[in-house]
């Protein structure tokens, strides 16, 4: 066994990692028509060959009318892309990977002329008009029960065609992060109010995926306290109110929480040096992902708006402490391993020093 904490498994029911190293969901925009291809199958099963222990893979968006929001973007849903994907888990398997897809429904965040229908508007927990128009369809109970049933269709499939589990987005600004939060969710009924009101879409959703995958399938439900639309917002303040937020989610069937942050380093409350990851482990007492610019020497916003910027390689010496700490089970890698596929053998073998630097001309390859 290597003595780099990175490399050591991980096994939580029937989910069996041979390394902690998991790849962050990361959208890429390359599958016209939203179907898989050779080129997908090719981009994971590099990865896993390479010593990703779990890929989580890009957004893929379940079957509802309003869930994309992006040109390109994977769908989970349909005869096509369902069997282009089971052909990426095939090529992650026998690599010795494991992998699971990233469920996901953009919401408000939708504009219209989308595909595939371009008269559907985003639909969010509250409505939008402006100018007579539709921009933002508030959703009905009706539409909540077909979201919800969505996602649970979309984890059936993913459970029959040999993913090792699913991760819910419930992140960055999208449906299910829209309806947690008061400025983006207006509601009066249940599903409103209150951050304990504002989570129960989430909680029922939960808990349909979990009926509909039996109590042994891995669920990963992936949160953030920051926004795309806002990066110094805070859902909650204290270690309290996320211990409160947490309970419920965990109760309805979570096993692990992806703790989305920007930087892995940063404590998220004061008079602890714990992230957002080591408090949610803390708190719940579920395993953890960490996540935020891990492996390189820059954040990614950077290089959103700069198009001169390059990252470096990083030490993982903080990291792998942390790890060995047990202040959180798994580490998430973007960048780091979408620019470079060998990242893990590198870090294994010690040749941190080969891995490739990121820059913004990766975005638009995928290798």
């Amino acid at each position: 066994m290597s003595s780099n904490p990175l490399f050591h498994p991980f096994t939580l029911g029937s989910l069996d990692l041979p390394t902690r190293v998991v790849m962050a969901p990361m959208t890429r925009t390359f599958c016209p028509g939203g179907v898989p291809h050779d080129g997908v199958v090719e981009y994971y099963r590099r990865r896993a060959a390479a010593g990703v222990g779990l890929i989580i893979t890009e957004g893929t968006t379940v079957g509802h009318k309003a869930a994309n929001g992006y040109p390109n973007v994977p769908r989970f849903h349909g005869e096509d892309a369902l069997a282009g994907w089971k052909r990426v888990v095939e090529a992650v398997h026998a690599e010795g990977g494991r992998i699971v897809p990233q469920l996901w429904h953009v919401g408000s965040v939708r504009r219209l002329g989308t595909e595939p229908d371009a008269s559907v508007p985003g639909y969010g927990p509250s409505g939008k008009e402006k100018d007579g128009q539709v921009l933002v369809h508030g959703m009905s109970r009706e539409d909540i029960r077909e979201v919800i049933a969505a996602f649970a269709q979309a984890a059936r499939d993913a459970q029959a065609i040999g993913m090792d589990g699913v991760e819910i987005h419930a992140a960055h600004g999208y449906l299910i992060d829209q309806f947690f939060w008061d400025a983006s969710n207006r509601r009066d009924d249940e599903y409103g109010g209150d951050l304990a009101g504002r989570s129960r879409f989430a909680i029922e959703l939960i808990q349909a995926v979990r009926a509909a995958v039996g109590p042994d399938f891995p669920i990963i439900l992936r949160f953030s306290q920051w926004k795309q639309q806002d990066y110094s917002a805070r859902l909650v303040q204290t270690p309290e109110a996320l211990a409160a937020f947490l309970k419920p989610l965990s109760e309805a069937g979570v096993d692990i929480f992806h703790c989305s942050t920007r930087r892995f380093w940063e404590p998220e409350f004061e008079g602890s040096e714990l992230n957002l990851a080591g408090w949610t482990r803390q708190l719940t007492g579920k395993p953890t992902i960490t996540v935020g610019s891990v492996g390189l020497d820059g954040e990614f916003l950077q290089f959103m708006v700069a198009t001169d910027k390059v990252a470096k390689p990083a030490s993982l010496e903080g990291l792998l402490r942390r790890l060995q700490d047990q202040e959180f089970d798994l580490v998430a890698v973007g960048r780091a391993l979408l620019v470079d596929a060998e990242w893990a053998r590198k870090v294994r073998d010690g040749r941190e020093d080969a891995v490739l630097p990121f820059s913004r001309e990766a975005l638009t390859t995928l290798a």
